[in-house]
């Protein structure tokens, strides 16, 4: 197996940047929903509002909804960016260790 000793820097950058949007999505749907139900017991009674922190059901819950197009914008922007310098310093640097050899499979 060939050793890979350059990577491409834009490609490599929007898979990072697609790999951080999709933890994003997650991110915004468990912050989302949490603080939905979080909000939603408070305001039915069954939690302290003290203990969480919040009024209730508010203008609030339904800005946080915003972090579903939020956290992933943000989330793959940063991981664009990440790529980009990961993928610079990989080529930079790979040259005096050789690069990598890929092993994703068994010759078994």
């Amino acid at each position: 197996m060939e050793r890979i000793k350059k990577l491409q820097i834009f490609p490599f950058a929007l898979f990072q940047g697609t790999l951080a949007g999709l933890i994003g999505v997650l991110c915004g749907i468990l912050y989302s929903f949490g603080g939905f139900l979080v909000d939603a017991g408070v305001s039915l009674g069954w939690l302290s509002g003290e203990f969480w922190d919040t009024p209730g059901l508010s203008y609030g819950t339904l800005l946080a909804f915003g972090a579903l197009i939020g956290m992933p914008l943000i989330f793959a922007a940063f991981g664009f960016a990440a790529g980009i310098v990961e993928a610079v310093i990989f080529n930079m640097i790979a040259k005096w260790f050789g690069g990598l050899k890929p092993n994703f499979y068994s010759t078994d």
